[in-house]
């Protein structure tokens, strides 16, 4: 017999499928998946055979899927950073940004920590305000957290949302106070290295029905922390594609000069008159040409 399924979590080889019935099974998945080199991935929509024990027998096309953190299917992208302790790295948010508008994926700007660097708070998050995010701040005192869990239930209603970011940011902290019922571990940062120190270990999925106890369809997912994002090493778009996962450029396409324009810094170029007037935050442009600069070296080969 045939069962449908939502993957929720996968440790050592055993994976967790919450079936349309609302029941939780787990299973190992069918041998073939090694030799197809296909792996399953948590979000993933899948069948499961039963026949005397469950095993993982199919899993159907996904909408998307990322690397780091490794999940598919995700709708909304809760991308978490820290005012302070650990520094924001605005590049990697940046990019974060980019792979997440490439993939369909809706972007959403959490600045933690406010309560460390109140004004550095402000400062970043008016950052992603004007480039057209959705963006919240949070601190302590958990101010936010009505607004966000609010957004959760009306914004992401059938969909999957992660929250995602570097190690230490505070996002185990952040979804413990939005759903204390999860009771996640959440850790300090390391003062040796000024990082923070990975608490969540794996990527697992939770039912918004569940924590919200009214029947609202939609999964919302804690991921691993990162400490670093390599661009070029995953395989994400060509340089054409890069100007359009920065939405704050769409009103100056097609407004350049020169048709062959790069957007980098020539003479007569929409988007750079418009850092220059201020009209685009100039960091985000930055980091436009940090990335262009790294996907040009990028041979379609290499794929």
């Amino acid at each position: 017999m045939e069962l449908k399924g939502k993957l929720i979590k996968g440790i050592g080889g055993l994976y967790f499928i919450r079936l349309s019935s609302g029941e939780t099974i787990s299973c190992k998945a069918k041998g073939a998946f090694r030799h197809e080199s296909v792996k399953p991935c948590i979000g993933d929509d899948v069948t499961v055979l039963d026949e005397g024990g469950y095993v993982l027998h199919g899993i159907d096309e996904r909408k998307n899927c990322l690397i780091r953190p490794p999940i598919s299917n995700v709708g909304v992208i809760f991308i978490t950073f820290a005012a302070a302790e650990p520094e924001p790295a605005l590049l990697s948010i940046d990019k974060l940004t980019c792979i997440s508008e490439h993939c369909g994926i809706r972007p959403v700007i959490t600045v933690t920590k406010a309560d460390i660097a109140p004004q550095k708070a402000r400062e970043l998050a008016d950052i992603y305000e004007r480039s057209g995010f959705k963006t919240f701040i949070s601190g302590k005192d958990n101010s936010a957290v009505p607004e966000i869990r609010q957004y959760i239930h009306d914004e992401c209603k059938g969909l999957i949302s992660c929250f995602a970011g570097a190690s230490g940011v505070g996002k185990s902290t952040l979804m413990t106070a939005l759903f204390p019922e999860l009771e996640l571990e959440t850790g300090e940062i390391s003062a040796k290295i000024a990082r923070g120190k990975h608490t969540t270990r794996h990527v697992e999925l939770y039912p918004l029905s569940e924590l919200f106890g009214d029947g609202t369809d939609g999964y919302v997912a804690d991921t691993p922390g990162f400490s670093l994002l390599d661009f070029v090493r995953f395989d994400f778009f060509d340089k054409e594609d890069l100007l359009y996962t920065f939405p704050e450029f769409d009103k100056y396409i097609g407004g350049c000069r020169y048709t062959r324009c790069t957007h980098l810094c020539e003479d007569g170029c929409a988007i750079y008159d418009a850092v220059k007037r201020g009209e685009i935050v100039k960091s985000r442009h930055d980091s436009f040409v940090s990335i262009y600069n790294d996907l040009k070296g990028k041979n379609k080969w290499d794929k």
